[in-house]
Formats: structure tokens, C-alpha cells, sequence
């Protein structure tokens, strides 16, 4: 890969999404996402008219998901600044998410049950965006206690094994986590 030296080019636009996880009470986190486009610089849109620097986007999703088997049981979106007032239309597209857990297959069914016309593909790349660091913040959650490994063995296996190459199921991280959990169950 070539050296791209980012202080010779001038500055047009930004995407920024921003999760945190909150304590939900007992067995649950909200996870809010946040997304924020801003541009930098005047721009023409289709229809010739000259539109202005600033945010173009600014969305936010908050979810109460259960744990351990993240399952969906909320969604609200609040969406500040959008470009078309037409927009807010889409604030109820989520909802056919509520009940689905986050577990291998979930950006493909969020994609068939919200994608496209059905929904915004803003909120449905921030949802998919939210949804690793969901399982990230649920694990926290979790283990902020010992936990017992004959409780949550099963759902580690089933969040962890073939989600990238590292936890792929023939591989030694894989082989190290099995190996854990049967001398500890």
C-alpha cells in the first residue's frame, strides 16, 4: 500500500459513528449510536441548487437489548438534523427489528427486513454499525462480575467461533477457548 499523506489534500467531508453502552438494569444495556456526516464544502445537488457547508446527517439510535442473548427489545430514533424533510418518515423503519437477536446473520436481516425503500440506509448502516459493539458492551456488562462458565460457555461459543479469522472454528484462539471451557464446566 502506497503512503498517503493526508495534509496534502483539503478536507471535504467526515462520517463519524459513535456507540456507547449503558447499563439497562438487570439483564439488559441500551446501546446508542450515533451518526454524523458533515461536509466541509459548497456543493450542487442534482437539481443545480448550491447547498452550504455543515451537517448533512445527524441520527441517532438508542436499543435496550436483553442479555445474554441479545435479543432487540426496543428501538427509538431521534434524528436532529436531516437533509430532506421527508426524513422523518423513516424514524418508525426500525421496528421490525425489535425481537431479532444479534448473532451471526444479522446484517443480512436487517438489510431484507429495513433495507432499501423499506427504511433509510443511514440508520440501517449505523444499526449494523451498533451491532459488534452491542456484543462488546454486553460482555462488559456481564463481566463485570466472575462469571460461570457453564452459564455463559454455550452463548460465548455462539457469539466468538467463525466471526472473523482470528475466532475462526479450526483456529488456535478457537481451540484455546473450548479447551478453557471444558476444564472449567
Amino acid at each position: 500500500m502506497t503512503n498517503i499523506d493526508k495534509t496534502k489534500f483539503e478536507k471535504i467531508h467526515t462520517r463519524r459513528i459513535d456507540v456507547t453502552t449503558y447499563d439497562g438494569g438487570t439483564d439488559a444495556i441500551i446501546v446508542e449510536g450515533k451518526l454524523k456526516d458533515d461536509r466541509f464544502q459548497h456543493i450542487y445537488n442534482l437539481t443545480g441548487d448550491s447547498m452550504p457547508p455543515g451537517t448533512v446527517h445527524h441520527m441517532i439510535i438508542r436499543m435496550k437489548v436483553r442479555c445474554p442473548d441479545l435479543t432487540i427489545e426496543d428501538i427509538d430514533v431521534d434524528m436532529p438534523t436531516v437533509p430532506h424533510e421527508e426524513c422523518p418518515e423513516t424514524r418508525t423503519s426500525l421496528a421490525p427489528v425489535i425481537g431479532m437477536r444479534i448473532t451471526s446473520g444479522f446484517t443480512a436481516g436487517v438489510k431484507d427486513l429495513v433495507g432499501g425503500t423499506k427504511g433509510c440506509a443511514h440508520l440501517v448502516a449505523l444499526l449494523v454499525s451498533m451491532a459488534s459493539a452491542a456484543v462488546q458492551g454486553a460482555w462488559a456488562a456481564l463481566a463485570r462480575k466472575p462469571l460461570d462458565p457453564s452459564m455463559y460457555s454455550e452463548w460465548a461459543i455462539g457469539v466468538l467461533i467463525d466471526s472473523c479469522n482470528v475466532w475462526r472454528s479450526d483456529g488456535p484462539t478457537a481451540k484455546k477457548l473450548r479447551k478453557s471451557l471444558k476444564a472449567n464446566c
